[in-house]
């Protein structure tokens, strides 16, 4: 699904990724782990196209990546979140949902005159998957809500929904759990494999909360000083002496 060789990026001639090489399989829910400053959010940067690699190449199947912009990514089914949410406080739920499709017919101020009955259809269709993904969600007492008002972990969920709002190939979950209690967590949590099993998304999320990993990853991946350090199942993480020293300090 996603190939990553050699990969290089340094700020300032400190090395953020160094020789990072992975994959990331399709239907997989991978999880990326380390301490602060190991080079997760830097890599997800590189991966969505936020940030260029000094050298090294990604890949999405046979398709080369490396160099495109987030939004020719996003077009190819690349999608993140992030551990802030950036929803558009000043919209509905709803609404937040019916304008992440690409390229709507309306968005053309000519098409409006010439292609009332299209534009019609089209926001129908539209409509009808944002109230799908609403049910999927639980979220369907908020759709007319601001989504400024939102909590933090309904928040998440929102942005989750916007992933579901066209075909992802893989998504990039950004620390998801962050601020987020434990029962929403459990919701959100619950979402992912559903739609992982149900409709065989791919996720590769940035994660701290080793509970919820265990729920949900299979491998983990752990990082350390921007290289990859081990890739395993989360049983066989938590037994390794180097990630209990990334983690713990040595003694």
């Amino acid at each position: 699904m996603l190939e990553i060789k050699n990969l290089y990026k340094s700020f300032g001639g400190i090395k953020a990724i160094d020789n990072v090489s992975l994959e990331i399989e399709k239907s997989s829910i991978t999880a990326l782990i380390g301490p602060n400053g190991a080079g997760k959010t830097t890599l997800f940067n590189l991966i969505n196209g936020s940030i260029q690699p000094d050298s090294g190449t990604i890949k999405l199947g046979h398709t080369d990546i490396t160099g495109y912009k987030p939004h020719q990514l996003f077009n190819l089914g690349i999608l993140r979140t992030f551990q802030i949410a950036h929803e558009f406080s000043s919209l509905t739920v709803k609404d937040n949902l019916m304008m992440v499709p690409p390229n709507q017919i309306g968005e053309s101020i000519i098409n409006t005159w010439v292609f009332p009955k299209k534009i019609l259809i089209e926001e129908l269709e539209i409509s009808k998957k944002a109230d799908e993904v609403l049910d999927f969600l639980q979220l369907t007492h908020l759709a007319n809500e601001y989504a400024g008002n939102l909590s933090g972990g309904q928040k998440k969920l929102l942005e989750l929904g916007r992933t579901m709002m066209v075909k992802p190939k893989i998504i990039l979950l950004d620390e998801v759990g962050a601020g987020v209690n434990r029962t929403l967590l459990n919701t959100i949590g619950d979402a992912i494999l559903r739609l992982n099993k149900e409709l065989n998304y791919t996720f590769c999320m940035i994660e701290h909360d080793i509970e919820f990993i265990s729920k949900l990853c299979d491998p983990v991946i752990v990082m350390a000083e921007g290289s990859i350090l081990m890739t395993d199942k989360i049983s066989k993480v938590k037994e390794n002496e180097k990630v209990v020293e990334v983690y713990l300090g040595k003694n």
